[in-house]
């Protein structure tokens, strides 16, 4: 007998973009997705606070750089009212500085405009699942902050398996992706991540990742 096909996952998302013709255009991509539906759109960082505020979304694409309030300020804000909410920046700024700002005040990841279509939607399938998403350009950027700035600061107690999964997270991989490099069970690694956040005294893996980026953390590949 056939089993009958699971229905996609929802998803909610609120695009927030100052460039009209720039949102409509991921909103019109993303709702054509299965399992995706956008159920609010703002024009600025303060319509977009009061939009999450208002409709509890799963994703939030959130522009860098808007007038009023910047994205890293509405960002704040958004945490601080709906923490549960994964927001990941949606930006043309290639700029390392940009990049640490985002990922320090908690986003979920930092996309170029530039991505192709099929990277953003596996990007907000991800960040939805609570993983970090980076754009190529920008994973290069961070890699690069590791060998420049990097630093030999006394660090917390980790194993060496915490260690080797932390430089992973540095690089954005995936517990899937780790998982497979390391041979192990997906369900260990997420064990594994879970134990460095705990001892890092961090709430997200994308701060794990701007933690091992400071202090020098990275994978063997």
């Amino acid at each position: 007998m056939t089993q009958p096909v699971a229905a996609p996952r929802r998803i909610c998302i609120v695009v927030v973009d100052d460039h009209t013709l720039f949102r409509r255009g991921v909103t019109a991509l993303l709702s054509r997705v299965p399992g995706f539906e956008i159920v609010g759109e703002a024009a600025d960082g303060f319509d977009g606070i009061k939009a999450v505020a208002a409709l509890r979304p799963d994703v939030v694409l959130l522009d860098l750089h808007m007038p009023g309030i910047s994205g890293i300020e509405a960002m704040q804000a958004i945490l601080k009212e709906a923490p549960g909410t994964h927001v990941v920046m949606l930006t043309v700024s290639e700029a390392a500085d940009d990049l640490m700002l985002a990922l320090r005040a908690g986003a979920q990841g930092y996309l170029l405009k530039n991505i192709e279509s099929d990277f953003l939607v596996e990007s907000v399938r991800r960040a939805a699942d609570g993983e970090s998403v980076m754009s190529p350009e920008m994973t290069a950027r961070l890699m690069r902050e590791v060998r420049t700035g990097g630093t030999a600061a006394a660090q917390p107690a980790l194993s060496p398996r915490e260690r080797e999964i932390l430089g992973y997270l540095a690089r954005g991989a995936s517990n899937k992706e780790i998982a497979r490099d390391l041979d192990v069970a997906e369900s260990t690694v997420k064990i594994h991540v879970q134990h460095i956040l705990r001892k890092l005294d961090l709430s997200s893996r994308v701060q794990a990742a701007v933690w091992a980026v400071e202090h020098g953390v990275t994978s063997r590949t």
